[in-house]
């Protein structure tokens, strides 16, 4: 486990079965294709910071709550190829588009990250 996309990501609470409906399919496909691990986590002791939190990063508005989740990949070249095909894949074309999905993706959160410390 070398490599990570990691993901923050502002959802109406009033949206949460629907975004937890679209990532238990993102999932299943990430996984299908390769990914070692997909994981979604949902804010439960996360405060607004003086200068800069969870909740400021996104932009959180009332009525939100922010989600933190990751994918995990052997490399960053495994996660290229991965990601390749699960963006062609028609199951998941639906959460391509920024109209249909559960959440503000404008102010979604994310980037590739390099193995640091395990312990």
């Amino acid at each position: 486990m070398s490599y990570v996309d990691g993901f923050v990501v502002p959802v109406p609470r009033k949206n949460l079965a629907a975004y937890r409906r679209m990532a238990q399919k993102a999932g299943k496909v990430w996984k299908e294709y390769g990914a070692l691990e997909y994981k979604e986590w949902v804010s439960d002791d996360v405060k607004v910071g003086k200068i800069t939190s969870f909740p400021r990063s996104v932009k959180l508005k009332p009525g939100e709550t922010v989600v933190f989740s990751w994918i995990v990949y052997k490399s960053r070249a495994h996660r290229d190829r991965v990601n390749a095909k699960v963006m062609k894949d028609p199951r998941l074309a639906d959460m391509m588009d920024p109209k249909s999905t559960p959440f503000d993706g404008k102010r979604l959160i994310y980037g590739g990250f390099k193995k640091l410390v395990f312990v």
